[in-house]
C-alpha cells in the first residue's frame, strides 16, 4: 500500500515555554519508573517522527481511478492534462519517502504523458482508411476493468466473517438419552414371522435319500408273472406297479429287469407289425420257485 507522507519538523523552544518545571511538586511525567519534574532542554523531534497519512491507494490505477471519480470526470473521456498534473503531484510527493514504491507510480506517470503526447499529435487515418483508435481506449479499458474488480472485492469485504464481524457460537450439553424401544403390534409381529418363513424356504435344502433297488429280485418277479401265462402284453407287464403308486425309480428298475431278461434269452419280446401291441413271453418253460 502506498502512502505520501509529510513530515513536520517542530522543535521545542523553551524560552517561549511556559509550562512549569513543576506543579505543586507533581512530576510532569514518568521516564522508566522515574519522576520527571523538569522539561528536557535538549530536546530532539526527527524529521519523519510523524507522518500524516494521505488517502491510500492499491497501486497507481487505484490513485488515478480515484483521481477521475473524485473530480466526476468521463472515465470514457479522461482530460489527461489534468489528471496527468494531479497525478505527478501525488508521486512527487511519495517519491522522496519510498523510491522503490515511487517507480511503479512513475511508470505509470510515463504512460500517461505518451497518451497526452499522442494525443497533441494531428489525427491521420490508418492505411485502410479506418481512424485511428482512440490512445486513452487502452487505459480506458483497464481502469474499467479494474473498478469492476474493485467494487467486488468491496462486496465481499461487507459480507459477515467469521472471526471479524461475528464468533461462532460453541455450546456443551450433558445429556443422558434413553432409548426409547418401538411399539409393536400383533400385526407387525405376523408380518415378521411372514418374512421368516419366507426366508426359510429359500434357504431349504432338499433331501434325497437312497433306496436300495435290485434288478435281480425285479427280474425273478417277472418270470413268476409271465409263468402263469402265455402271453402278456407289454404295457400290462407295468401296470401293476403303476397302480400301487410305486415311485419311477421302480418303474425303472423293473423295464431294466425285463431287458435284462430278454438279453439273457429268457425272455422274448414280439410284435406282428408295426404300431401294432408289443407282446412278452418266456423263451421256455422254466420252473420258477
Amino acid at each position: 500500500m502506498a502512502v505520501a507522507s509529510a513530515a513536520i519538523d517542530t522543535l521545542v523552544d523553551p524560552e517561549i515555554d511556559s509550562t512549569p518545571d513543576v506543579v505543586d511538586t507533581v512530576a510532569l511525567a514518568r521516564l522508566y519508573g522515574e519522576p520527571l519534574f523538569n522539561i528536557p532542554q535538549d530536546l530532539y523531534i526527527p524529521p519523519d517522527a510523524l507522518e500524516v497519512f494521505l488517502e491510500a491507494f492499491e497501486g497507481p490505477l487505484d490513485l488515478l481511478l480515484y483521481l477521475i471519480r473524485k473530480q466526476n470526470f468521463n472515465v470514457l473521456d479522461i482530460p489527461m492534462a489534468e489528471v496527468t498534473r494531479q497525478y505527478l503531484s501525488y508521486v512527487d510527493q511519495i517519491r522522496n519517502q519510498n523510491l522503490e514504491l515511487a517507480g511503479e507510480y512513475l511508470l505509470m506517470a510515463a504512460m500517461l504523458i505518451e497518451i497526452k503526447s499522442r494525443m497533441l499529435l494531428p489525427v491521420r487515418k490508418s492505411d485502410n482508411g479506418e481512424e485511428v483508435e482512440d490512445p486513452r481506449a487502452e487505459l480506458v479499458r483497464r481502469l474499467l476493468e479494474y473498478e469492476q474488480m474493485k467494487l467486488a472485492a468491496q462486496k465481499l469485504d461487507a459480507l459477515p466473517l467469521l472471526g471479524r464481524d461475528f464468533e461462532r457460537a460453541n455450546a456443551q450439553m450433558d445429556l443422558s438419552v434413553e432409548r426409547m424401544l418401538p411399539e409393536v403390534s400383533a400385526d407387525d409381529l405376523r408380518l415378521a414371522w411372514q418374512d421368516i418363513m419366507k426366508r426359510a424356504k429359500l434357504n431349504a435344502h432338499h433331501q434325497i435319500t437312497r433306496e436300495q433297488l435290485s434288478v435281480r429280485d425285479h427280474m425273478t418277479h417277472i418270470l413268476r408273472r409271465l409263468s402263469d401265462t402265455r402271453f402278456m402284453e407289454f404295457t400290462d407287464l407295468f401296470m401293476e406297479r403303476v397302480n400301487e403308486g410305486e415311485p419311477a425309480a421302480v418303474i425303472v428298475v423293473h423295464f431294466i429287469a425285463m431287458l435284462e431278461l430278454a438279453r439273457e434269452s429268457l425272455l422274448e419280446i414280439t410284435q406282428a407289425e408295426p404300431y401294432a401291441p408289443i407282446y412278452v413271453r418266456l423263451a421256455y418253460t422254466i420252473a420258477v420257485e
